[in-house]
């Protein structure tokens, strides 16, 4: 076979190996989001408890780098402590390496079942959870083929005179192979797939050892760098969880480097197959990392938090205020398609600092101090703040010339601005407020009323993300599913009305003395989520899948 074909296979079939990891962890996070964000929730509690989550976790998403922005939004709502988060994140390296283990096992015969399975359930059955349940079942039997096409795209490289060269270079510097493996990683944005397609090189002999063990380091290092780079936008407080990650990976995989490097890479005790043998080598390596790394979360805590300090700057009423840039962009406002793009950028922005008001609400319902409330409406004056922006920049887009769509978009993302700052004052004004009162008079909901007010706020946190989602990606999908939550929020508020009442009636206590408060929490859930929903509309209105009236035509 010529080598260009050989390349081309191999191409596809890592790519194929990329969108079915990629399949997977969609199908998780679409299905079953709800579930794990409850196991994000309960891990937070301590540092070996949130290893364990922060693994289970990763072995559901079979991505670490997932696991790591669920825990920067969790800590920049300020619900997630630093070295909990530091703990989880060296659970979710570990839980990584494990569904890279089971990946690697001859599983050939499952192909044909997940594939069957996974397409019967995606595309015959209705439900949602069965549909995206199907979608990582077809995920993982595109995984598993990609890493068969691999085997056979490689066998005819045994016979070229190209690629041992290149391994037996990179066998004889194992710093460049260390620093190629990061890079990789970096570069395709998965580490379990980088690992895996060590491994088959390795399996099929075209990658001693000597190389193997460098390329596995690197690829952990590129593990980390992966996170550090999605988190560069985000705020000190949710970036230090992957720099502290980063920084532990990094100082775990030179140390490990050198000491291979001193005394040989000696792994036969590791497995009998080379590619087993450097699977179970990146097993060992974050299990190694886990155990000696977790004592240190604290002193690592320190040191990210003095590393990346709270950058504030005074703002016109002497309060404090995180600083921050804009993404609009007043040179391109002359070019509507270039301005709109960046009106979206910073329209995004603020749909996360409403996210990062919305998140924390129930713990401050729970438990929270003057000073932790005050912080987060302290957020309401930057949403205000963008909103402004926003509207005064599209004005300004407006006014100079620009085609029929062009404007009708301007309109939509002015009425998605003045929506969202909509919901930021409910929070603000409402829920906030709330939170004020039960803290000064120490009330408590009721536990079946708890339970209610938990499942709202968690479809809200889920669908804040989905709406951003049809705000940059404006997939047709994604906006019906959100106009479908927003009447799932309208049952499941009715239902906890209902359920309310009901405790009324049988005098429980504390929805007596809790009874307009819970009303008044579901009801601004419910609120602020058909104000998200808004977002989906014109997109729905265009194709034609929103009717302009629900009423019925009548004779």
């Amino acid at each position: 076979m010529h080598f260009s074909l050989i390349l081309l296979h191999l191409a596809g079939a890592t790519l194929l190996l990329l969108y079915a990891v990629h399949m997977v962890r969609n199908g998780m996070e679409r299905g079953h989001g709800d579930a794990l964000r409850r196991l994000l929730g309960e891990a937070k509690s301590g540092q070996l408890k949130a290893a364990g989550g922060g693994a289970a976790i990763a072995i559901m998403l079979q991505s670490s780098t997932a696991v790591a922005m669920l825990a920067c939004g969790f800590a920049a709502s300020g619900v997630l402590s630093l070295p909990v988060g530091l703990s989880l994140l060296l659970g979710a390296d570990l839980g990584s390496a494990l569904v890279v283990r089971i990946l690697s096992f001859e599983l050939g015969w499952l192909v044909p079942v997940c594939l069957l399975v996974g397409g019967v359930m995606h595309l015959k059955l209705s439900s949602r959870k069965v549909t995206e349940t199907g979608r990582m079942v077809l995920g993982i039997g595109f995984v598993l083929l990609s890493l068969k096409l691999i085997g056979e795209a490689t066998h005819p490289l045994r016979d070229s005179a190209i690629l041992p060269t290149f391994a037996g270079y990179l066998a004889d510097d194992y710093f460049t192979a260390f620093l190629i493996g990061a890079a990789f990683t970096w570069l395709i944005h998965s580490s379990v797939a980088a690992i895996l397609m060590v491994a088959a090189f390795a399996g099929q002999g075209l990658l001693p050892l000597e190389a193997g063990v460098p390329l596995v380091l690197g690829a952990n290092l590129g593990g980390g760098l992966i996170a550090f780079w999605l988190s560069r936008g985000m705020p000190p407080q949710a970036q230090r969880i992957p720099v502290g990650n980063l920084l532990f990976r990094a100082v775990g995989s030179v140390i490990a480097l050198a000491a291979i490097e001193t005394v040989g890479p000696r792994l036969d005790f590791l497995g009998s197959n080379q590619g087993v043998a450097l699977v179970n080598l990146h097993v060992a390596f974050n299990i190694c990392l886990l155990i000696c790394a977790l004592p240190f979360a604290g002193a690592m805590a320190r040191l990210t938090t003095s590393l990346l300090p709270e950058p504030t700057v005074k703002n016109s009423d002497g309060g404090l205020m995180a600083n921050r840039k804009s993404a609009l962009d007043r040179t391109v406002i002359g070019n509507p398609n270039l301005a709109l793009a960046s009106a979206t950028r910073e329209l995004l922005r603020m749909g996360e600092l409403v996210e990062v008001m919305v998140r924390p609400v129930m713990d401050l319902l729970d438990n929270g101090t003057r000073d932790r409330i005050a912080r987060t409406r302290l957020v309401d004056e930057e949403v205000n703040r963008a909103h402004t922006e926003i509207k005064l920049y599209l004005a300004e887009v407006n006014r100079g010339e620009m085609t029929v769509v062009a404007a009708r978009k301007c309109i939509e993302l002015t009425d998605f601005a003045i929506n969202l700052e909509h919901a930021g004052d409910i929070v603000a004004k409402n829920l906030l407020v709330l939170a004020n009162e039960r803290a000064e008079r120490n009330l408590r909901f009721s536990k079946e009323g708890w339970a209610e007010l938990m499942e709202l706020h968690q479809r809200l946190v889920e669908n804040i993300h989905l709406a951003l989602n049809v705000l940059v990606s404006n997939d047709l999908p994604s906006a019906r599913q959100l106009v479908v939550e927003k009447e799932r929020m309208r049952v499941l508020e009715r239902r906890s009305h209902d359920g309310h009442l009901m405790r009324l009636r049988s005098g429980t206590l504390e929805s007596i003395e809790t009874s307009d408060m819970h009303l008044e929490v579901a009801r601004a859930f419910k609120e602020i989520n058909s104000l998200l929903a808004t977002v989906a509309y014109p997109l729905l209105t265009e194709s034609g899948h929103l009717l302009q009236s629900r009423l019925a035509v009548v004779g």
